[in-house]
């Protein structure tokens, strides 16, 4: 995102099968966050938990409700932005210099 937003450094987009999957999904990365004391500038949408936005600053998270996060295709909205795919079978290290949550190998 950095190359073409000054929003952000990055976007994760993810989604869940359910509203309690969406918040549950919410949670965990609010719990995570705070754990390595990583600012949480705010939360929108949990309520509905649709479509949750999660402002971590450098990090933007995108929660939806499955078929939302087709009809919205954020990501085809930034079709232009390079992407990183994780590999959720390694562990995600934390990079302690700057506080930012990334997969190994990423590079």
């Amino acid at each position: 995102m950095k190359a073409l937003s000054n929003v952000t450094d990055y976007f994760i987009v993810c989604s869940a099968d359910s509203d309690r999957g969406v918040r549950t999904i919410v949670d965990n990365i609010e719990n995570k966050l705070k754990g390595i004391r990583q600012k949480v500038i705010g939360i929108e949408g949990y309520g509905e938990g649709k479509w949750v936005l999660v402002d971590a600053v450098d990090v933007v998270v995108h929660v939806f409700y499955e078929p939302l996060r087709m009809f919205y295709d954020i990501e085809g909205l930034w079709i232009d932005c390079p992407r990183i795919e994780p590999s959720f079978e390694e562990e995600i290290s934390i990079q302690s210099e700057d506080s930012r949550i990334m997969p190994k190998n990423v590079s």
